[in-house]
Order: C-alpha cells, then sequence, then structure tokens
C-alpha cells in the first residue's frame, strides 16, 4: 500500500477559518483578557495599598516593579519549557501562577508579603503571553495570521480597562480586596482549559502523537483523508540543539540582537507613557480629567493599530508595517511636545498608542513568524524577557527626566528616540533567516520530519 505524505504546515496555512480556529481563538483570548487584568489589578488598588500600608510613591513604585521583574524572568523561562513541555501545559501552569498567586494577594498582611506573591504572579502573567501567541500562530490560517494574533493580543488591553471599570464599581463598597477575589476565576477555570485547548499541532507531530495529530487534522481539514499508511511532515528541521542556541544559528544571530532591541525599546515606550502620560499632560498645563482620557486615548489607539496594523501585515509584511508604525509614533510623539488644539491631542496620542502599545503586539507576531516551530515560544520568550528590562527602565527614566525639570518638548523627544531605534531594528531584520524565508528557499538544511499515522 503506498504511503501518503500530508505536510502539517500546508494544511495549516491553506486551511478555512472553522469552528476549531474559533475555539482556539477564544480560549486564548479569555487567557489573554485575565492576564491583563491581573496586570493592571496593582494600579487600580494602589491608592488604597498606600494609604492602608503607608507606602510613599517610592516604596509604591517598587512595590510594582516586584510583577515586572516576575514578568521578565517568567517570559525568558516559560518560552523555553514550552519548547520541551509543550504549549498547553506550559499555559496551564502559567494560568495556575498568575490567578493563584494574585488571589492570593488579598490575603497578604504587609507590602513585603504582596511584592513576594506579585512576584509569583508576575512570573506566569509573563510566562503565557509568547506561549498563547504561539499556539495561535501556529493554528492560523495563514492569509489571516496577524489579524487573528492581533485580534486575541487585544483581549489585553480588555483585561486593563475591565480592570479599572471594575475597581471603579466596587472598590468603594467592597474595598481594595474584591479585585484580588476576582483574578480566581482562571484558576477555576484549568480543567475546562485542559478539555478544550488543543496542544500545539507542531509539538504533536515532533513529538510522534500521531492519533492526536490525525484528529486534530481533520478537524481543521475535515476533506482531508488520512488513512493507516499517512506519513505527517513539517517543512522546518527537526534539530536537536538547544532552544535557546538555535536563536543564534542558521544565520539568525543579527535578526535575533534587532528583535531584542525592539522589543527593549517598544516597551520602554509603553511603560513610560503608560505610567507618566497623565503627568506629562498635568506638566503641560492639562487638567487632571482631561489628562486620563489621553490615557484612555492612548489605549484604544494601541487596539486600533494592533488589529489594523495586523490587517495591513497580512496584505503586505510585518516588517514594513512594523517600521513605519514605529516611525510614524516617534513623529507623533515629538509632535506631543508642541501645543496643538485638542482634537489633534487626542488623535497625535491614539497614534502613539498604536505605534507603541499596537506595535508591541504585532512584535510577538513578527517574532513567531520568524522563528522554526521547535524553538518558537523560546524566541519570543527570550524577546518578551529582554522587553520586560525596557518595561522596568521606563518609568524610571521618565521619571528622573521629570526631576530635571527640562522643557516640555524635550520630555517627549526623549521618549520618542526609542521609536526611531526600534523602527531602525525592525527594517535591519534579515528575512531570509527566518522560517518563511527558509521555507520558500528550500535550504539544502531543511529536512522533513515524517510521522507514520495510526488513525483508520
Amino acid at each position: 500500500m503506498n504511503t501518503q505524505q500530508l505536510n502539517i504546515n500546508s494544511i495549516v496555512d491553506e486551511a478555512k477559518f472553522s469552528p476549531f480556529h474559533w475555539g482556539v481563538l477564544i480560549w486564548c483570548l479569555l487567557i489573554i483578557i485575565f492576564d491583563g487584568y491581573d496586570l493592571v489589578i496593582y494600579g487600580v488598588t494602589l491608592p488604597l495599598l498606600m494609604q492602608e500600608w503607608s507606602l510613599s510613591a517610592v516604596q509604591a513604585g517598587l512595590l510594582a516593579s516586584t510583577a515586572l521583574f516576575g514578568m521578565m524572568f517568567g517570559a525568558m523561562s516559560f518560552g523555553t519549557l514550552s519548547d520541551k513541555l509543550g504549549r498547553k501545559k506550559t499555559i496551564m501552569i502559567c494560568v495556575g501562577l498568575f490567578s493563584g498567586f494574585t488571589f492570593l494577594g488579598a490575603f497578604a498582611s504587609n507590602p513585603i508579603e504582596f511584592g513576594l506573591l506579585r512576584f509569583l504572579a508576575g512570573l506566569g502573567i509573563g510566562g503565557v503571553m509568547p506561549n498563547v501567541v504561539a499556539l495561535m500562530t501556529e493554528y492560523a490560517p495563514k492569509r489571516i495570521r496577524s489579524t487573528l494574533v492581533a485580534l486575541m493580543f487585544s483581549g489585553y488591553a480588555i483585561g486593563g480597562m475591565a480592570s479599572a471599570l471594575l475597581g471603579a464599581w466596587l472598590i468603594a463598597d467592597y474595598g481594595w480586596k474584591i479585585m484580588f477575589y476576582i483574578a480566581c476565576i482562571p484558576f477555576l477555570a484549568l480543567p475546562l482549559i485542559w478539555k478544550f485547548l488543543p496542544e500545539s499541532l507542531m509539538f504533536l507531530t515532533q513529538k510522534g502523537q500521531t492519533t492526536a495529530v490525525a484528529e486534530i487534522v481533520q478537524k481543521i481539514a475535515p476533506e482531508q483523508a488520512v488513512t493507516a499508511q499517512t506519513q505527517f511532515v513539517l517543512n522546518e528541521s527537526n534539530s536537536n540543539e538547544a532552544p535557546f542556541k538555535a536563536l543564534f544559528q542558521q544565520g539568525r544571530t543579527f535578526s535575533t540582537i534587532m528583535f531584542w532591541i525592539a522589543f527593549f525599546m517598544c516597551l520602554l515606550m509603553v511603560y513610560a507613557l503608560g505610567s507618566w502620560l497623565p503627568k506629562l499632560m498635568i506638566q503641560a498645563g492639562y487638567s487632571l480629567g482631561a489628562s486620563m482620557l489621553f490615557l484612555f486615548a492612548l489605549n484604544i489607539g494601541g487596539m486600533v493599530g494592533a488589529i489594523g496594523g495586523g490587517t495591513l501585515a497580512d496584505k503586505f509584511h510585518l516588517k514594513p508595517v512594523l517600521s513605519i508604525m514605529f516611525t510614524v509614533g516617534a513623529i507623533a510623539l515629538v509632535l506631543l511636545g508642541f501645543n496643538s488644539p485638542q482634537f489633534v491631542l487626542y488623535l497625535l496620542i491614539a497614534v502613539a498608542g498604536a505605534a507603541t502599545i499596537g506595535s508591541q503586539i504585532l512584535l510577538y507576531t513578527f517574532v513567531a513568524h520568524f522563528y522554526p516551530a521547535a524553538v518558537r515560544s523560546t524566541g519570543m520568550g527570550w524577546a518578551s524577557g529582554i522587553g520586560r528590562i525596557g518595561a522596568i527602565v521606563g518609568p524610571v527614566l521618565t521619571g528622573a527626566l521629570l526631576t530635571l525639570e527640562l522643557p516640555h518638548q524635550m520630555n517627549f523627544l526623549a521618549i520618542a528616540i526609542p521609536g526611531a531605534i526600534a523602527a531602525i531594528a525592525i527594517f535591519c531584520v534579515n528575512l531570509k533567516a527566518s522560517v518563511d524565508g527558509v521555507t520558500s528557499t528550500h535550504t539544502s538544511s531543511e529536512k522533513a520530519t515524517p510521522i507514520k499515522s495510526t488513525a483508520h
């Protein structure tokens, strides 16, 4: 009997969007929504925590940084672990960490206990992001891949806004602890995640789990015949090298460093603006109320930028879209330093949000496209981890700038410079070293991974 070969990459790339894809999108979206909720929860409860524990601004800032440090280590460690353990199991570990330890934060009796719990929650918050992006990327049809990942990642902003709205609605009557009680919902949903969230198809293929591969292939492409003689193959080489080492092989070294620079600069801008935009606008002469609306415009711009940028990237490519977005964002930030009509200011801030928050989301997508499936989570985890250093540096650096009492224009110019650097870094990424480039040119180092099906 003749052996039939099915290329997993081609099946996924060419698949029609189906109920199976809807399931992956919805579960990943829900996980990201609660991930965003758990990160923003500290800012929502901060005024009451400062009052209850008599914290100074410096102490409150250090307490906020504990989650960011956790996110940095979580992104690096769980991204790498996922390439060995599998996406699904790693996602569940991360959900358990960020949901469980955020819930326990309600029972902290002092800032030290609270800070330790926030660090442990941060491990899960940082670790889950590269893994859900990797899973969504691996299942999304190629023609709408960037759009789907951007839609999923917009849940991060939804979670942040939900945290703020629930805080305004509940804290006055129930106190700050109610916010942390709500955070246990994903932990309780872990059995449902185990039942309904699929494992990475690439991971299952590489591990030789043929029955599971055949079942998922039938859901993605019901018209595809799968028999006992079917062999599943991958385009990408099945390297035995350590995943981290693979980031610097096959001509990827320079591009890996460029991604790290772009992530660092992008997250520096995201957290600098998120932490200090109201203060910067108050310093420019606007009221506190107007300054908070500017922050809302920043986040709305981020959502529009992510979804719009993802749609453009599916028509063109992520590299030119991201380079242009970073460049336009840097220009918008420079222009914010000058007096403009209020409508123009809102527009400039929305553009800045698209170029920072939106670009952060698209950067994950670009990295996911760039690396082979075997090291995809490792690549995203390390890029995200390096970016978290920028997230820690951004608010501190901006605060230091404000103490210098520089002209208003200089503050925004300083925040714009990282955007220009990020644009250059993305422009320098070598697409020939990407997995798409390797696949399209069929280099001699490429080896298909054949897996024989046990399906009947």
